[in-house]
Protein backbone atom coordinates (compact mmCIF):
# COMPACT_ATOMS: atom_id res chain seq x y z
CA UNK A 1 0.00 0.00 0.00
CA UNK A 2 1.59 3.80 -0.78
CA UNK A 3 2.51 5.91 1.77
CA UNK A 4 -0.49 8.43 0.20
CA UNK A 5 -3.39 5.85 0.20
CA UNK A 6 -2.23 4.68 3.66
CA UNK A 7 -2.67 8.70 4.49
CA UNK A 8 -6.09 8.82 2.62
CA UNK A 9 -7.30 5.87 5.18
CA UNK A 10 -5.82 6.92 8.15
CA UNK A 11 -7.80 10.74 7.36
CA UNK A 12 -10.96 9.24 6.79
CA UNK A 13 -10.47 7.05 10.14
CA UNK A 14 -10.18 10.19 11.82
CA UNK A 15 -12.75 11.96 10.05
CA UNK A 16 -15.35 9.19 11.07
CA UNK A 17 -14.11 9.03 14.99
CA UNK A 18 -15.30 13.17 15.42
CA UNK A 19 -18.11 13.59 17.30
CA UNK A 20 -20.79 15.51 15.31
CA UNK A 21 -21.36 19.46 16.63
CA UNK A 22 -24.99 18.14 17.46
CA UNK A 23 -22.94 15.47 20.55
CA UNK A 24 -21.65 19.07 22.02
CA UNK A 25 -23.85 21.00 24.41
CA UNK A 26 -22.48 25.14 24.58
CA UNK A 27 -21.51 25.84 27.98
CA UNK A 28 -23.21 29.49 28.05
CA UNK A 29 -21.48 30.69 32.23
CA UNK A 30 -18.20 31.40 33.97
CA UNK A 31 -19.63 29.17 36.80
CA UNK A 32 -20.31 26.45 34.73
CA UNK A 33 -16.65 26.60 32.36
CA UNK A 34 -15.18 27.04 35.85
CA UNK A 35 -16.79 23.87 37.28
CA UNK A 36 -16.34 21.62 33.99
CA UNK A 37 -12.30 22.58 33.70
CA UNK A 38 -11.37 22.91 36.73
CA UNK A 39 -8.56 20.77 38.02
CA UNK A 40 -8.32 19.38 34.35
CA UNK A 41 -5.59 19.33 32.22
CA UNK A 42 -7.12 19.88 28.69
CA UNK A 43 -4.97 17.29 26.06
CA UNK A 44 -4.72 16.72 22.04
CA UNK A 45 -1.61 14.82 20.98
CA UNK A 46 1.31 17.50 21.24
CA UNK A 47 -0.51 19.82 23.74
CA UNK A 48 -1.52 19.83 27.70
CA UNK A 49 -2.91 23.03 29.07
CA UNK A 50 -5.14 23.98 32.27
CA UNK A 51 -7.31 26.59 32.70
CA UNK A 52 -7.63 27.99 36.39
CA UNK A 53 -10.57 29.63 37.96
CA UNK A 54 -8.14 32.85 38.90
CA UNK A 55 -7.85 33.40 34.87
CA UNK A 56 -4.25 31.86 34.14
CA UNK A 57 -3.65 29.72 31.10
CA UNK A 58 -0.88 27.63 31.28
CA UNK A 59 0.87 24.45 30.26
CA UNK A 60 3.29 23.01 26.84
CA UNK A 61 2.17 23.02 22.63
CA UNK A 62 4.68 21.04 20.96
CA UNK A 63 7.78 21.38 23.01
CA UNK A 64 6.74 25.50 23.58
CA UNK A 65 5.67 26.91 27.05
CA UNK A 66 1.75 28.18 26.79
CA UNK A 67 0.68 31.06 29.07
CA UNK A 68 -2.02 33.33 29.36
CA UNK A 69 -5.13 34.89 31.05
CA UNK A 70 -8.72 34.31 30.37
CA UNK A 71 -12.05 36.23 31.30
CA UNK A 72 -15.58 35.10 30.51
CA UNK A 73 -17.34 37.66 28.15
CA UNK A 74 -20.48 37.83 26.86
CA UNK A 75 -21.31 33.91 27.08
CA UNK A 76 -17.48 33.50 25.78
CA UNK A 77 -13.89 32.07 26.46
CA UNK A 78 -11.75 35.07 25.97
CA UNK A 79 -8.29 34.36 26.37
CA UNK A 80 -5.20 36.26 25.34
CA UNK A 81 -2.55 33.83 24.36
CA UNK A 82 1.47 33.02 24.06
CA UNK A 83 2.98 30.42 22.66
CA UNK A 84 6.45 30.28 23.59
CA UNK A 85 7.40 33.95 22.43
CA UNK A 86 4.70 33.82 20.43
CA UNK A 87 1.83 36.78 20.99
CA UNK A 88 -1.59 34.78 19.99
CA UNK A 89 -2.92 37.74 20.62
CA UNK A 90 -7.02 37.73 21.90
CA UNK A 91 -9.70 35.73 20.61
CA UNK A 92 -13.19 35.41 22.00
CA UNK A 93 -14.44 31.98 21.58
CA UNK A 94 -17.39 29.52 21.76
CA UNK A 95 -17.31 26.51 24.51
CA UNK A 96 -18.96 23.89 23.82
CA UNK A 97 -18.72 19.96 26.13
CA UNK A 98 -19.86 16.28 25.11
CA UNK A 99 -18.50 14.07 28.05
CA UNK A 100 -14.76 13.90 28.65
CA UNK A 101 -14.33 16.28 25.15
CA UNK A 102 -14.41 20.09 25.23
CA UNK A 103 -14.59 22.43 22.15
CA UNK A 104 -13.24 25.71 21.42
CA UNK A 105 -14.43 27.59 18.68
CA UNK A 106 -12.32 30.68 17.63
CA UNK A 107 -13.84 33.68 16.32
CA UNK A 108 -17.03 33.77 18.44
CA UNK A 109 -18.03 30.54 16.84
CA UNK A 110 -17.29 31.24 13.18
CA UNK A 111 -13.77 29.70 12.98
CA UNK A 112 -12.11 27.24 13.86
CA UNK A 113 -12.26 24.39 16.55
CA UNK A 114 -10.56 22.44 18.48
CA UNK A 115 -11.33 19.15 20.47
CA UNK A 116 -9.27 18.75 23.69
CA UNK A 117 -10.12 15.71 26.32
CA UNK A 118 -9.76 16.60 29.75
CA UNK A 119 -8.06 14.44 32.15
Amino acid sequence: MTALRRSSYAAAFLACMALPAAAFERISTKSEFVQTVSGKNLTIFGISVSVQPDGAIGGRAYGRKVKGQWQWRDGFFCRDLFWGDMDLGPNCQVVKVHGDVIRFRSDKGTGRYADLTMR
